[in-house]
């Protein structure tokens, strides 16, 4: 008899708001693989947010394309991923039956305070605001969890810990 799978996770939320340090602390109390969904973006839309550009839709495809293979390919991953839109959270969800999202919740100006003090990121600061105009929140959807952002790490960890137990 196979066990089942843990429910894998994104934790997600616009650029600044954590979701690498998070995803990091989780899979680590956990026991658990985690993927930076950045690694994931093609050269040429690393470039455009480099530029200060942002991605469109068509950017975003092959990317979110990726994504859902990672999904698929190693159930009860942990992943990063903006999933700023219900369109790519459903794209996601389709790839990954019980697909939990973690959502890191911050607001506009402490994102681009942390974006602005992160020095060995591609991100330009200056598309926070963008991230946010895109931003469809997910609260309300199945399977989200919504943390406050500027929660401390210890905090948001259990959280999430205890809420994937639950599973």
């Amino acid at each position: 008899m196979n066990p089942v799978a843990p429910a894998s996770l994104v934790v997600m939320g616009v650029a600044g708001c954590g979701k690498s340090t998070l995803a990091m602390a989780v899979a680590e109390h956990l026991g658990r693989t985690w993927l930076e969904g950045d690694r994931f973006h093609s050269e040429a839309s690393r470039c455009k947010m480099a530029e200060g550009v942002p991605l469109t839709d068509e950017d975003r495809a092959g990317w979110l394309a990726s994504l859902c293979e990672q999904l698929r390919q190693d159930p009860g991953v942990l992943l990063t991923c903006s999933a700023l839109k219900r369109t790519y959270r459903e794209q996601l969800r389709a790839a990954s039956p019980g697909l939990r999202f973690a959502f890191l919740d911050i607001d506009r100006a402490q994102a681009s305070r942390r974006v602005s003090a992160r020095a060995s990121h591609f991100f330009a600061a200056s598309l926070v605001d963008s991230q946010f105009e895109t931003l469809e929140s997910p609260i309300g959807e199945p399977g989200v969890l919504r943390l406050d952002a500027l929660r401390p790490l210890g905090e948001l960890q259990a959280q999430v810990s205890d809420w994937l137990r639950q599973a």
